[in-house]
């Protein structure tokens, strides 16, 4: 084999291990019925934070409630601080995998109302 071949497959060979390796550490969006039957398996949950539940919030942890889009209510613990704005958010998107009764949340990414929203219920 010439030298090009052998570097070619060489390369090739990491980007396949490249590729491998990204698409293993996704992330599977689903419900917390589904989350919750797989113990340990990263899931993306998104849900409404549920008011009537109490939120805790600490300088390194914040647990919450969050009903998701099948109006189940489940337990979330986020070893951060509570994002700011947390209580007006439309939406939470949960990242993160289950143990016992918990989901520990890993990212919370927010969708907070509109401004826009506000300025037409004004007019």
């Amino acid at each position: 084999m010439k030298k090009t071949h052998i570097i070619g497959l060489i390369v090739i060979a990491i980007a396949i291990g490249v590729i491998i390796t990204s698409l293993s550490g996704a992330s599977t969006y689903a419900n917390f019925t589904e989350a919750f039957g797989n113990p340990g398996k990263k899931y993306t949950v998104v849900g409404e934070l549920d008011h009537e539940q109490e939120i805790t919030s600490e300088p390194l942890k914040c647990t919450f409630y969050i009903k998701d889009k099948e109006n189940v209510v489940k337990k979330v613990v986020y070893n951060q601080p509570k994002p700011k704005d947390f209580e007006r958010s439309e939406s939470v998107v949960l990242t993160g995998s289950v143990e016992g009764d918990v989901f520990y949340a890993s990212e919370i990414s927010l969708k907070c109302p509109s401004k826009y929203n506000d300025l037409n219920k004004k007019q």
